[in-house]
């Protein structure tokens, strides 16, 4: 028991694991799952400890009282990070400028305007591949669409995909348990910060209609933002837009190819896809968001420290059967559907309306040319813990 722990925790809410470890395709669902069903919350001695709630109410109760939690750090595991990323780990006024300013990007208005270029960027990817009869879902099609558009918006060079992927790698989805991972992860932090640096130098001497430019006019507290902020937001604008979407496609296709009743339903009505991603989205909740207590705090009994960080696993919330029915099953026609895998309160998901876009646009092309597939025979597949991704998906269909 240290320090920070309440003496009245009974010791089966006392775990420690590395929550951010390897495991086979699922297991992180179904561990969350079962550690919802003993109790809301529990105590992670891993690392320097931190509390981690696993139901609906708690999670919600958290992230919509920002005053209280803290958005300053939200790794479980590094409470005093030498980072930020903007707007995510903002708090109050601050957060609200760059929110407001952010929010024209990504408007469900400027989405709309994007539909052909996404669209087009989609088919590429598949008419590429769909002619071998086999893939890596991961590689091939799930990491490099989706961070195509995101180049395209950044105003970058698609030539330079593999680095950013890399680098990528190194900052989500490391063990954060490995000796080397911090190393690792700063390191490719500031050798993306590095890459953004050379970009905003250009943009200030020859804009371009991108993001980035126009981050540039952006006023914080009446004046410009400074470089380093700039470059903060650019780290965080690459984390968000090569890695969330890829994700949850990954999901989505893993349960399609392993349900083809449903896979069946969305070839023979496209129009349900829409209705298809809500419940993806809610049932393969990816991330794990946490928040620095402010001020002493009692959440569902659970005593809360001033300085003590409190981790937020999203799928724990969305697979509540307390909030919904059959909350483990995925049901593609679920409606109302209302979910939180976008998280809540003030710091909710910026680029939901581009994300969902993305979606759909994936599967309906998708399913257009290759309706049938399958997950390779004999296939292992594992999936990251940190934020909860599959490392890849071999998929094959008859050609």
């Amino acid at each position: 028991m240290t320090a920070t722990q309440e003496p009245t925790v009974s010791q089966d809410r006392v775990k420690n694991f590395d929550y951010t470890a390897t495991q086979p395709a699922g297991q992180w669902f179904s561990t969350y799952d079962s550690l919802r069903e003993q109790f809301p919350w529990y105590r992670n001695e891993f690392a320097q400890g931190f509390w981690t709630f696993v139901n609906h109410e708690g999670i919600l109760q958290v992230l919509q009282d920002p005053e209280t939690f803290s958005s300053s750090s939200v790794v479980a595991m590094d409470p005093d990070p030498a980072y930020k990323w903007i707007p995510e780990m903002l708090d109050g006024a601050e957060h609200t400028m760059w929110r407001q300013q952010l929010g024209p990007l990504f408007s469900p208005k400027t989405i709309d305007k994007l539909e052909d270029k996404v669209r087009s960027r989609a088919v590429g990817f598949i008419e590429a591949i769909q002619d071998k009869g086999e893939c890596d879902f991961m590689l091939d099609f799930a990491q490099q669409y989706p961070s195509s558009v995101f180049l395209e918006l950044m105003g970058l060079p698609f030539e330079d995909l593999d680095q950013f992927m890399e680098w990528e790698h190194a900052i989500l989805h490391g063990e954060q348990g490995a000796p080397d991972h911090a190393e690792k992860q700063m390191a490719a932090m500031q050798a993306v910060m590095g890459y953004f640096a050379q970009v905003v130098a250009a943009r200030r001497e020859e804009p371009k209609d991108d993001i980035i430019t126009k981050a540039l006019t952006f006023t914080i507290d009446g004046a410009p933002p400074s470089d380093e902020d700039l470059l903060s937001f650019c780290l965080l604008m690459f984390m968000a837009g090569l890695d969330t979407v890829a994700v949850t496609l990954g999901w989505s296709i893993h349960h399609l190819a392993t349900h083809p009743e449903d896979r069946q339903r969305l070839v023979d009505d496209p129009s349900l896809i829409p209705t298809a991603i809500e419940e993806f989205l809610r049932v393969y909740a990816i991330v794990l968001p946490s928040r620095k207590a402010t001020r002493d705090a009692e959440v569902q009994g659970c005593q809360i420290k001033a300085g003590e960080m409190v981790s937020l696993p999203l799928n724990a919330a969305t697979r509540d059967s307390a909030s919904f029915e059959d909350a483990q099953q995925a049901d593609i026609t679920r409606s109302p559907n209302n979910h939180i895998a976008f998280g809540a309160g003030p710091h909710r998901c910026l680029g939901s309306h581009l994300a969902r876009r993305e979606l759909k646009i994936a599967l309906e092309e998708w399913h257009k040319r290759i309706p049938h597939y399958r997950v390779k025979d004999g296939a292992a597949l594992t999936e990251s813990g940190g934020q909860l991704g599959l490392h890849g998906l071999p998929l094959e269909w008859d050609v």
